[in-house]
């Protein structure tokens, strides 16, 4: 069995990929399309891998242009973008925990 990574940045890959393939791109026909659902999740796993909140979570995705490169960003979301798409994503009854985004990465790799 493989461990879990220490790398955000891996983790943050896998739970993209997860979402990629288990969410529709957009909540509704009528989103704005400035962000998809994947890159929600990801950026949301990426919050609760580093313990941060959602200010330190935007202030470290504008500073690492690997992680906006990976998730194909072509501009950051505000924090207030992330917290709305959480309680999206929670009303859909999808829950942002590292173990579970490991787990059902590794079996959707498998």
């Amino acid at each position: 069995m493989a461990s879990m990574t220490k790398s955000p940045l891996d983790f943050t890959r896998l739970a993209f990929e997860a979402a990629k393939k288990s969410l529709e791109p957009y909540s509704t026909k009528f989103s704005r399309r400035d962000f998809n659902q994947a890159q929600h999740f990801a950026l949301l796993a990426l919050r609760h891998f580093m313990n941060l909140d959602y200010r330190k979570t935007m202030q470290v995705v504008t500073e690492w242009s690997d992680l906006r490169e990976l998730l194909d960003l072509k501009k950051v979301p505000h924090w207030t973008t992330l917290e709305k798409a959480q309680k999206g994503l929670l009303k859909k009854g999808l829950s942002i925990d590292s173990t579970a985004i490991w787990s059902s990465s590794l079996a959707a790799s498998a």
